[in-house]
């Protein structure tokens, strides 16, 4: 049997044109959308949603392109623009009978759901993004040899085709390698969790490089457009982060600060899969978050 968050019901939620999303939804009370990174599911939530859900509705899906959710294929740039995953996430949640709801990523789904702050803000009441900079920032501060941590974001921003074969051709072995050296505890992640990880990822490379992809082109040109127009995040903002700001030369607050005025930054000691490293120190954040 596939793992899956005790307690929480799957639920398969259309929220486009041919698109549906697996969602596991459980508690009551207001609602939390929690949204996973690379490459993972939404089960990376397992622990904090269960800790949550004591007080809170807490929806958790796949993304588009990820999990058990729909995979559509890209046409014209947009299939996996980050404004189009964020208008996936507000149908979901519309879908489920919440027209405001708090809203937290980590990695890939922080990107989602920094688009969806910006694109959607009278939907999001609070939001928190874990271990990410916002699209424009990143590439903005890549550079250099400390640049070859990130060697992934350039090889899935090739065009359609040799990505997609590479990847293909080891799987586990590309999806593994970021399960064992992102990872602070190996413990967090355990057998029966990395394999359902892995599975879902094979199953996803098209999608999953088209993801990247869209990050090396269309979401940048949204992000820098906000920049030039002023725009911000203005509901409460937390972010969790490694300090990898030391490494790579920038002030990772202040990048953040830029966007949210109403921030709350702070630096955690584990590893990058925090909500599963960590996840009594993440709870925490959020319900404080949630208070704010």
């Amino acid at each position: 049997m596939s793992p899956a968050i005790p307690g929480f019901d799957q639920r398969r939620v259309p929220v486009a044109d041919g698109v549906s999303l697996n969602a596991a939804v459980g508690g009551s009370g207001t609602p939390v959308v929690l949204l996973h990174g690379f490459p993972q599911t939404h089960l990376m939530w397992r622990h904090v949603a269960a800790d949550l859900a004591t007080g809170h509705t807490v929806i958790c899906p796949d993304l588009r392109g990820y999990g058990a959710s729909d995979k559509p294929a890209e046409t014209d740039g947009t299939a996996y623009a980050k404004r189009t995953m964020a208008a996936d996430i507000v149908a979901l949640a519309r879908e489920l009978g919440h027209d405001r709801f708090a809203l937290a990523g980590h990695d890939r789904g922080a990107l989602v759901a920094f688009r969806a702050g910006l694109d959607h803000p009278g939907r999001i009441t609070h939001l928190a993004c874990l271990d990410v900079l916002p699209t424009a920032d990143m590439w903005d501060v890549m550079h250099g040899v400390t640049a070859a941590v990130g060697f992934h974001l350039y090889l899935m921003a090739q065009p359609p085709g040799l990505p997609e074969r590479m990847i293909t051709a080891c799987a586990d072995g590309f999806f593994g390698h970021f399960l064992d050296a992102w990872t602070g505890d190996a413990r967090a992640i355990p057998a029966e969790v990395r394999a359902a990880y892995l599975d879902a990822c094979r199953a996803a490379v098209p999608s999953i490089t088209a993801d990247y992809r869209a990050s090396a082109g269309i979401d940048v040109e949204h992000d820098l457009a906000d920049r030039a127009a002023g725009r911000r995040l203005g509901m409460p903002v937390t972010v969790l982060q490694q300090d990898w700001g030391a490494a790579l030369g920038y002030d990772a607050a202040a990048l953040w600060r830029a966007w949210a005025p109403d921030l709350v930054h702070t630096t955690v000691t584990c590893g990058h899969f925090m909500a599963e490293e960590a996840p009594g120190e993440v709870a925490g954040a959020l319900r404080r978050l949630l208070a704010r």
